[in-house]
């Protein structure tokens, strides 16, 4: 059985940082680009942050450059998301993800098919 577990989320001020993590049992990890979603109240889940099966490729939406980093362990089973300089537009629930590696575009959200529970992160200002 597949699961994915999010933690690390929480309250914090403005400015602070937070570090997610997220780990995979049933699966391979390399088998799958990794990725990191959030949903804010009544908008759509977005990208955050995906790195590629191998590691070697990450990609970041524009929000989050110079203040997020993605990172994996593949041999844990394991992907992390640094978030740095917070501020109340990152106030969401972060969701973790896997997508199969076949799949070529690992920014796309279509790519992936395994999701975890969520962690909220509020952000005060």
């Amino acid at each position: 059985q597949v699961q994915l577990v999010e933690s690390g989320g929480g309250l914090v001020q403005a400015g602070a940082s937070l570090r997610l993590s997220c780990a995979a049992s049933g699966v391979t990890a390399s088998n799958y680009h990794m990725g990191w979603f959030r949903q804010a109240p009544g908008k759509e889940r977005e990208v955050v942050a995906a790195i590629t099966w191998s590691g070697g490729s990450t990609y970041y939406t524009d929000s989050v450059k110079g203040r997020f980093t993605i990172s994996r362990d593949n041999a844990k089973n394991t992907v992390a998301l640094q978030m740095n300089s917070l501020n109340a537009e990152d106030t969401a629930v972060y969701f973790c993800a896997l997508g199969p590696r076949r799949y070529k575009d690992y920014r796309l959200s279509t790519t992936y098919n395994v999701w975890g529970q969520g962690t909220q992160v509020t952000v005060s200002s």
